[in-house]
């Protein structure tokens, strides 16, 4: 069978913009599930238990490379490509004072990201949300809990940065904020602990690709 790429990508990136995209990798390895390749969560790759994994350092002339490659035969392990399967949808609707909103469920019935304002028009309400779909699974986080800025230009291919805090009811909560200022999405709760908070922004994250968009009456 002859060779077929399915999927490449170069871009300069820095070290922590590396590190999360590794650490999102492995995440997902570490758990056993579908393993996203690009940033938007479209290919994904399901490697068996065991697999043939190289680690290459070469040196030419002036320049160094690290490779790094895993291997199976693909009835071991498939590769998925398209839409990313969401767990959540994307519901837009009107509100008692008549502004549109959107947000986004997940299929266990939680709310788990909204707007956080109100739109004058439908057709805004759902530009807000696809900002949402588009920069949430490359943002970076940036946790105002320490001394953790966001990098001037975030790493994943995000025009946007989430914000994580601690509220003065002492709960955790998200936002993200675009880098023109605004805020285009919330968690809408607060959480018991840092780590719960994360656990929300992660799966904002790994849904809104994917996520359908319905209209319905609040």
């Amino acid at each position: 069978m002859a060779e077929e790429t399915i999927h490449d990508s170069e871009r300069r990136r820095s070290r922590r913009g590396i590190a999360s995209y590794l650490r999102r990798l492995a995440t997902a390895l570490g758990r056993g599930e579908r393993v996203p390749v690009d940033e938007e969560q479209t290919v994904t790759v399901d490697p068996p238990a065991d697999t043939d994994f190289e680690v290459d350092v070469e040196r030419e002339d002036d320049t160094v490379s690290v490779e790094i490659e895993m291997e199976w035969e693909e009835e071991a392990g498939d590769v998925e490509t398209g839409t990313a399967a969401s767990k959540a949808t994307f519901e837009v609707y009107e509100d008692a004072a008549g502004q549109w909103r959107w947000r986004l469920e997940h299929r266990n019935g939680n709310i788990i990201a909204d707007s956080s304002e109100g739109y004058a028009s439908k057709q805004k309400a759902k530009q807000g949300l696809e900002s949402v779909r588009s920069n949430a699974p490359g943002a970076y986080v940036e946790d105002h809990s320490k001394d953790d800025p966001a990098p001037d230009a975030p790493d994943g291919g995000s025009d946007a940065t989430f914000e994580l805090f601690e509220d003065k009811g002492g709960k955790w909560r998200w936002r993200l904020r675009h880098d023109n200022g605004n805020i285009i999405g919330d968690g809408g709760q607060g959480y018991a602990s840092k780590q719960k908070a994360k656990q929300g922004l992660n799966s904002v994250r790994q849904n809104v690709p994917g996520a359908p968009v319905e209209d319905v009456e609040n």
